[in-house]
């Protein structure tokens, strides 16, 4: 018998609700970064660099996973893309 029951994971309200997630498959993990960063818009993302993105989130939270810059990749394509293919709506897309 395990002396305390395992925890639930706590829900990440903000980042679900926030305007990342509109792109499709997108990660609440990834919104979180980005807020963390100080944005709040897919269209801040237009023009920036996702490796800079990567690097600022690095300097924030060092211990953030490798696998979040196929996010950011797809995220700044979706910014800059009034009409983008869906194909490439997907990280594996962008690894």
């Amino acid at each position: 018998m395990e002396p305390f029951p395992p925890r639930k994971k706590k829900t990440d309200y903000a980042a679900l609700s926030s305007d990342f997630m509109k792109v499709p498959r997108m990660s609440a993990e990834v919104a979180r970064s980005l807020l963390d960063i100080g944005y709040q818009k897919v269209y801040e993302l237009q023009g920036l660099s996702p490796e800079s993105l990567w690097l600022e989130i690095q300097g924030k939270k060092p211990e953030t996973p490798p696998h979040q810059l196929p996010y950011l990749r797809m995220l700044v394509y979706y910014a800059e893309n009034p009409d983008p293919d869906p194909k490439r709506l997907h990280p594996s897309a962008w690894s």
